[in-house]
């Protein structure tokens, strides 16, 4: 389960050189560990076909479209549950020293509720305390599965994924708020966040070190003390 998790945490990252060049090794990382059924195996294809056959720039203006002008695909969880409200700092905090408890470090500048970020965390975990940390945010998977399948992306078939791992249905309440929520497309500017104006978080190792599966495609700028628990 942890390669499988880091492979979708990489995949829901913005594509890059390394990225496009190692897709393959993603796509052969999840059919060998199995830990996702075989449709939803299947249904990653297009997306890794992708990789092999556009232009870095075209997957790059696509994740762009996506992820950073549609607020309501916003790969950061609390903008989902609580937005702008204050809440949503001390979840900040929490996850962030929930993170820090296993070893696993960011720098200041990084949120801990970017879900490349959060997916990296759970495939250090051992797989049923990944599950249920997986789980609490379920319903914002969902939700972005949804709105994902109606633009017909097949980034919908990453977070159908991420929904499979975590074995949860989600909070049904919590789910039909988010559905009533407001989702435009990419070309309503007016709903743009303007904090995503800042420089993008960059995920890179000032030195690289090998530290398991796909180390050289790691992109994060922090270190974990422990390696994955094996599945």
């Amino acid at each position: 389960m942890s390669r499988t998790l880091r492979s979708l945490s990489l995949l829901l990252s913005y594509p890059t050189a390394d990225l496009k060049a190692g897709a393959g090794e993603l796509r052969g990382a999840i059919a060998e560990e199995r830990a996702l059924k075989p449709r939803t195996r299947a249904a990653l294809d297009p997306l890794f076909d992708s990789f092999a056959r556009d232009e870095l720039l075209e997957l790059q203006g696509r994740y762009v479209d996506l992820f950073d002008r549609t607020r309501s695909l916003s790969l950061h969880l609390f903008e989902h549950v609580h937005g702008e409200s204050r809440e949503r700092g001390q979840a900040m905090i929490d996850l962030r020293e929930t993170y820090l408890a296993h070893g696993f470090y960011m720098t200041p500048e990084e949120l801990p509720d970017y879900l490349p970020a959060f997916l990296e965390f759970t495939s250090l975990l051992p797989p049923r305390e990944a599950r249920q940390l997986l789980a609490q945010p379920a319903h914002v998977f969902q939700a972005l599965f949804e709105r994902l399948a109606k633009r017909k992306t097949p980034y919908a078939a990453v977070m159908h994924a991420v929904i499979e791992l975590s074995g949860a249905r989600g909070n049904p309440e919590a789910l039909e708020e988010l559905r009533r929520q407001p989702d435009p497309s990419a070309d309503d500017f007016a709903a743009v966040d303007a904090a995503w104006e800042e420089a993008p978080v960059r995920f890179g190792p000032e030195t690289p070190e090998p530290t398991g599966f796909v180390a050289k495609l790691r992109a994060w700028k922090r270190s974990a003390e422990r390696p994955p628990a094996a599945s």
